[in-house]
């Protein structure tokens, strides 16, 4: 049984990494492929671009716990081998788009079938014993990261022979995922462990209230904090270390490679040897100090090696994540792990709505001519702040349930 359960949580890793894999690899032919289709400026495709993903966005923000309640009646394998197969012919869509709004549908359509990491998590918590969740939720983090080095690396090269290129090979891949999963995956959820689907329960508002009624409020909310303070770094990393290191784009590009590097040996390495020693409470509260201590770190650097050095605290922070939402998914019945994954995904995309903004508003307003105190850091000052209110709530709730 042990066997199958590794096997199965290794294809889930392999889904999810070609997943994001296949999603990096537009980003760098992106910004192109708008002033292709538009004829604008650098300037006016990156506004553009910004709606791209605000659309993409909403769509996962109100459509993951549809699909998350779907997988909670019809089981997991059918709604991600759906979500697979959407991707790839969306892919082809998007590569065929000849006006900026077929690329618009391109990317709604994308949002709402981007279900495979909320039903990828709710396999993991089928086929995890509570012991082993927090590590196995790890490999979610470990694939984004691993994902995010490669697909943008690939999708430079291919570039190269044009800005649609990188399209059709996400749609491979993407298709080959699906044809790998259709072959080999089995169903992790049994049938005694299926609801009716809900639409009362399927959406953003109903799903989270649903979850509240096991007394998971102030652990969401804890995880929501942290992943808006998570903002800090992953929206105003490159605004601030232009400003105050004076980097360049390719060397902010090899910051990131050293943040996604860390990120992967520790959601895949690390964590399945720090949180069964040291439990996963205490690894949320040592997690969570460790990103306390990385963000206020980041804030007073005053010499580039030192955003280098400070990654490794930082990174290793990363141990809290999965661990706190190992603690809320032991919390949830087997009949609504998909309910939870999809309720969990929207709340991760409002911290990214809110957090992305906040976090740049926040370096704008003190480096501006017209700032009281010139203080390019607050930004990852902001994020300390909120990791130990996430802290806090933590505390409550353990200290709460004992």
């Amino acid at each position: 049984m042990s066997e199958k359960r590794s096997a199965a949580v290794g294809f889930i890793f392999v889904t999810l990494l070609i997943d994001v894999i296949g999603f990096g690899v537009i980003i760098p032919v992106l910004p192109k492929l708008i002033q292709d289709l538009t004829g604008a400026g650098l300037s006016e495709a990156a506004r553009i671009g910004g709606w791209l993903t605000f659309a993409y966005l909403i769509m996962q923000f109100l459509f993951s716990p549809v699909l998350g309640g779907l997988s909670d009646q019809f089981g997991r394998r059918p709604i991600l081998l759906l979500s697979l197969f959407g991707f790839g012919v969306d892919y082809i869509f998007q590569a065929l788009a000849p006006s900026i709004g077929w690329l618009f549908v391109g990317r709604i359509l994308a949002g709402i079938l981007g279900s495979s990491f909320t039903t990828g998590a709710a396999y993991i918590s089928d086929i995890s014993t509570p012991d082993k969740r927090a590590q196995n939720f790890g490999l979610i983090g470990a694939a984004f990261g691993l994902g995010f080095i490669i697909g943008p690396a690939i999708g430079g090269l291919l570039g190269q022979y044009g800005p649609r290129a990188p399209f059709y090979a996400a749609a491979a891949l993407a298709l080959l995922n699906w044809l790998y999963g259709l072959l080999i995956l089995p169903e992790s959820l049994e049938p005694k462990n299926r609801r009716k689907f809900d639409w009362k329960r399927a959406n953003p508002i109903g799903s989270l209230y649903q979850l509240n009624k096991f007394h998971l409020g102030l652990l969401l909310i804890s995880l929501f904090l942290l992943n808006v303070a998570a903002q800090a770094v992953q929206g105003a990393w490159p605004y601030y270390t232009m400003e105050k290191f004076q980097w360049d784009e390719r060397m902010v590009g090899i910051s990131l490679s050293v943040v996604g590097i860390i990120t992967a040996i520790v959601q895949a390495g690390l964590i399945r040897i720090i949180i069964p020693k040291l439990g996963q409470k205490r690894s949320v509260y040592v997690g969570l100090g460790l990103y306390s201590i990385g963000f206020t770190l980041f804030a007073f650097a005053t010499q580039s090696w030192m955003m280098f050095a400070f990654l490794v605290p930082y990174c290793l922070g990363g141990i809290a994540g999965p661990a706190l939402q190992g603690l809320i998914s032991v919390g949830v019945p087997a009949n609504a792990q998909g309910e939870l994954q999809g309720g969990m995904t929207s709340l991760m995309t409002v911290a990214a709505f809110i957090g992305a903004p906040l976090m740049t508003a926040v370096f704008s307003f003190f480096t501006a001519s017209s700032a009281p105190v010139y203080f390019p850091g607050a930004a990852m000052l902001t994020g300390a702040v909120l990791t130990l209110v996430s802290t806090g709530l933590a505390y409550y709730t353990f200290q709460k349930k004992k």
